[in-house]
């Protein structure tokens, strides 16, 4: 049996972020892996970013289109998940979206 590979920078998955609180990022839904591919190898946490199709487009998201819908990566509302909570691979970003998340990051991280 071979095993399946570890969640990977820029794969997007389906990922149970409830129980919320406040004005986190409620319910089910799509987010994208910004972890290095290295930490996700080892730990059994990853860090993502949710994904909406709603919301505005602050300074701190990344317009991205996925699986023919157009939205946000909302950068503002990383979190650390544990595995457990990953419920399917749904796919994966493009290679530029992957590197604009990384950007913003960047510059959110460096000022």
């Amino acid at each position: 049996m071979v095993e399946p590979r570890p969640p990977a920078r820029g794969d997007v998955y389906v990922i149970q972020l409830d129980p919320a609180r406040g004005s986190e990022i409620r319910k089910t839904r799509p987010c994208v892996v910004v972890s290095p591919d290295e930490l996700n190898a080892h730990l059994r946490t990853l860090i993502v970013a949710p994904m909406t199709t709603g919301g505005h487009p602050y300074p701190f998201r990344v317009g991205c289109r996925f699986q023919q819908k157009a939205g946000h990566v909302v950068l503002d509302q990383l979190r650390t998940v544990d595995t457990a909570r990953l419920v399917r691979r749904l796919g994966r970003l493009t290679p530029t979206t992957v590197d604009q998340i990384l950007g913003r990051l960047q510059e959110m991280f460096s000022k």
